[in-house]
């Protein structure tokens, strides 16, 4: 585990948690503004005994743990520290990039509410993630994720040197035709982000008004988090 913490409002939609980050990630997002999870540790900076001991404490004060990164599902004992938490009465959600559509599709049995990262159009995420056939996966992920039934939430960060505007439409097209119902876009946020150019850019009239009028107008639930 990658650390902890013990309490936030605003990761699991409706419900006070605690979030667990798993060290780890295949994928190197330019703008990612947990960078220092992004590589898997020989040994873990924070051990699980620790982290459950803690939980323990938060039983009556929260209502939900949330798996975060990192990506989670790198990480092959996930599935018993779901069990572990939802033994304390908790409910489970699961931040992922996507990474893993196998590994994701065995753990939604366990999850009560997922929130996927949508990076670009499935065919032009290797210009975000740097690893080829990641819009393979991504894709295999969002089926999975609906085909589960389980409560979600898609979303982007975006970021014009990464995506324009008639990109963003196009992949908002082709969520809401895979029968998307609940989707976000976010600003880019420059906090914890390495990238240079990515924090250089000026970002203002971006994303413009008219494109997040198209946008929402495509999905039962819409949202927009500026920066």
């Amino acid at each position: 585990m990658g650390g902890i913490t013990p309490f936030t409002a605003t990761d699991y939609p409706g419900k006070l948690a605690a979030v667990v980050f798993v060290q780890g990630c295949p994928w190197q997002c330019g703008y990612c503004h947990n960078p220092h999870l992004q590589m898997r540790l020989h040994k873990s900076p924070l051990q699980w005994s620790k982290v459950v001991s803690l939980l323990e404490k938060r039983v009556g004060l929260i209502d939900a743990v949330v798996f975060s990164g990192g990506e989670p599902t790198l990480d092959p004992a996930l599935g018993s520290a779901m069990r572990d938490v939802r033994k304390l009465g908790f409910q489970i959600g699961l931040h992922t990039s996507g990474s893993y559509p196998q590994r994701l599709a065995e753990l939604l049995p366990q999850v009560d509410w997922v929130a996927l990262d949508i990076k670009a159009p499935f065919d032009q995420y290797e210009k975000v993630t740097s690893v080829a056939d990641s819009g393979l996966q991504a894709r295999a992920c969002v089926e999975a994720i609906l085909a589960a039934g389980v409560g979600y939430e898609f979303r982007t960060t975006v970021h014009p040197l990464l995506l324009n505007e008639d990109e963003i439409l196009e992949m908002a097209r082709g969520l809401a035709d895979m029968g998307v119902k609940n989707y976000a876009l976010q600003a880019f946020r420059a906090q914890g982000c390495k990238t240079k150019d990515l924090k250089a850019t000026a970002l203002a009239g971006y994303p413009g008004e008219g494109l997040l009028q198209q946008v929402s107008a495509m999905f039962e639930r819409f949202s927009y988090r500026p920066a």
